[in-house]
């Protein structure tokens, strides 16, 4: 009897979370793991290769485990709390767990339906089994409060690490949809511009720009889905366009530095970097899946924003940060199955803190963002926008998207009869990452992008910051 009562005991010792790391703690985080998507029906063999890593902290950046996988059965509160009781079975998460501190936010699968938002019937029954999952304390606000978003800070003053997860579910907005390709079957998503759609809700915004009025060094910003990236045609910040617009102007207007973003979901890993947004490079590292990403060669989704990537194997992040030089340096590799670095990429945190651009001139009261443009078919309008690219040889296309082909980019028209008295010489030295303001007809071109054309050299100026 007594030899059953000890293995009982060290069996929920084993189960239990490892110490949580805590923000008073004088030795700072220097290795920080992550990574997303766990079929809890299949082998994690790479659970033990990030045990073996020896993490400081472990953060799990969504679909922690699958909830919706089998068609045949409805997905419902007792369904999700059988399925994160499998996952916590799982030898390899048992081991980890009682290895190191986790942090999590989910994904759609373990939120409990593909794709799902605010609309998912079970969201707040949800919520509770994530929080049973993880133990948060049955007296923890986090508890009481909607959506799963939380932060911590870690640290002593000099060498923070600030964590940000975020909950890009609970509030989100329906997301619109196009045909179907023909020949791949795949059904995009296609930029939602209502005026009321929010990816984050209003809450969890204030919330957020709280967290990033705080004090830190580096700040991992996590975020189920990616920011960055925006040409595949699944999920991505851009299916709401002037949710991204308003992430990057946030950073700049409270000043964040030391941002990088983590984010999952797309079964494969990836390393995207923004040069032009905030004021200095903004890395959304991608890692997915624990064992959910294809196992055979795939080609790489289309990404002009690629820095580097792993486009299929099983995978997790990894960040060090070596913190006794005057310039922390941080390194980021991406790891597959057996602990081997992929790709990756080292930046000093000096490099992380550049200034940032002015805020956007603030436009006048009746004066329209491209997002608003799409309801304005036909009518006579001003707009203004940063310009982030030029093209054209003849006619000057000026673009609010980086690339003119994205689904969500508006163009002002320059034609090449109005290109004169200020406009004689202009290119895109003229234009870039400067603010404009138009005024003109809102048109539908032959790609289906919504344009206006300026009909006269008055029709166009630059605003002044």
């Amino acid at each position: 009897m007594r030899s059953r009562i000890r293995v009982g005991i060290l069996f929920v010792l084993a189960t239990a979370f490892a110490p949580a790391a805590r923000a008073d703690d004088p030795k700072p985080l220097t290795r920080i793991a992550f990574g997303s998507c766990v079929d809890q029906d299949k082998p994690v063999p790479i659970f033990d290769t990030i045990a073996a890593a020896k993490p400081d902290l472990l953060l799990l950046l969504g679909d922690n485990m699958y909830a919706d996988l089998d068609r045949k059965l409805k997905v419902t509160p007792d369904v999700i709390r059988d399925k994160y009781q499998q996952m916590a079975k799982v030898p390899g998460f048992i081991k980890l767990k009682a290895a190191c501190p986790m942090l999590g936010t989910w994904d759609d699968h373990d939120y409990g339906k593909n794709d799902a938002g605010a609309e998912w019937e079970h969201k707040d029954a949800a919520q509770k089994e994530f929080h049973d999952f993880f133990d948060t304390p049955k007296d923890d606000p986090r508890r009481a409060q909607k959506g799963v978003y939380h932060a911590e800070i870690y640290g002593p003053v000099g060498k923070r690490v600030q964590v940000i997860m975020l909950d890009t579910r609970y509030f989100r907005s329906p997301l619109a949809k196009g045909p179907a390709d023909p020949k791949t079957r795949i059904v995009p998503y296609l930029p939602n511009t209502d005026a009321d759609a929010t990816m984050l809700g209003a809450e969890q915004w204030k919330w957020l720009e709280a967290q990033l009025k705080k004090p830190a060094e580096v700040r991992l910003l996590v975020s189920s889905i990616q920011v960055v990236t925006d040409e595949h045609p699944f999920e991505k910040w851009t299916n709401i366009p002037k949710e991204r617009e308003k992430l990057y102007a946030l950073l700049n207007s409270t000043g964040a530095r030391g941002v990088l973003i983590l984010s999952g979901d797309r079964h494969h890993a990836d390393v995207s970097v923004d040069t032009k947004s905030i004021g200095y490079p903004l890395y959304d590292i991608t890692s997915s899946g624990f064992n959910q990403a294809s196992k055979n060669w795939r080609v790489p989704e289309k990404n002009s924003y690629r820095l580097a990537g792993m486009p299929f194997g099983d995978n997790f992040g990894f960040i060090t940060i070596d913190w006794t030089s005057d310039d922390p340096r941080i390194g980021v590799q991406i790891r597959d199955e057996d602990g081997d670095a992929t790709c990756g990429f080292k930046v000093r945190l000096s490099t992380l803190k550049g200034k940032a651009p002015a805020s956007p001139a603030k436009a006048p009261d009746g004066v329209l963002t491209p997002a608003d443009t799409a309801k304005k078919i036909g009518e006579t309008v001003k707009v203004q926008f940063v310009v982030q690219s030029v093209g054209g040889k003849t006619n000057l296309y000026l673009n609010s998207n980086k690339d003119f082909r994205a689904k969500d980019n508006f163009a002002v028209v320059l034609p090449m009869k109005v290109q004169t008295g200020p406009w004689a010489k202009a290119g895109p030295d003229t234009f870039v990452g400067k603010t404009i303001r138009a005024t003109g007809k809102i048109e539908v071109n032959k790609s289906d992008s919504v344009q206006l054309e300026i009909a006269d050299e008055k029709g166009l100026e630059i605003v002044k910051e």
